[in-house]
């Protein structure tokens, strides 16, 4: 599966962004579980966000619980992921992520997910 994932920019501290990724090949997308890691200069690309395949599940990192949703559009092969109350600390570049086994479950997102497509670069200024 291919990933392009877009949408990122510009944001003051408090603002909202939306991020998108449009997959492409693969099997059905529906059945795939989807997921966005970021990375900050300097630092390990961390797990963001996940929804497992046929979007029974969704998980996120503390940091982003409460703030972050992430949603799917199975028509469009495309996965969301909806960022409110945006902090200087989210600043990163945003990836999307596929697993390429069916996950109902996802126990540790860091050896879930296999297929990663490009980042998309989210400033947040204070």
């Amino acid at each position: 599966v291919q990933l392009q994932a877009s949408g990122g920019g510009l944001a003051q501290a408090g603002g909202s962004l939306r991020l998108s990724c449009a997959a492409s090949g693969g099997r059905t997308f529906r059945s795939y579980a989807l997921g966005w890691f970021r990375q900050a200069p300097g630092k390990e690309r961390e797990f963001v966000a996940a929804s497992t395949s046929y979007g029974g599940r969704t998980y996120f990192a503390d940091s982003v619980k409460g703030r972050f949703t992430i949603s799917r559009d199975n028509a469009l092969n495309t996965v969301y992921l909806q960022m409110n109350r945006l902090k200087p600390e989210d600043t990163a570049v945003y990836y999307c992520a596929a697993a390429s086994t069916i996950l109902d479950r996802i126990g540790d997102p860091s050896t879930a997910f296999d297929s990663f497509g490009q980042g998309t670069q989210v400033t947040v200024s204070s």
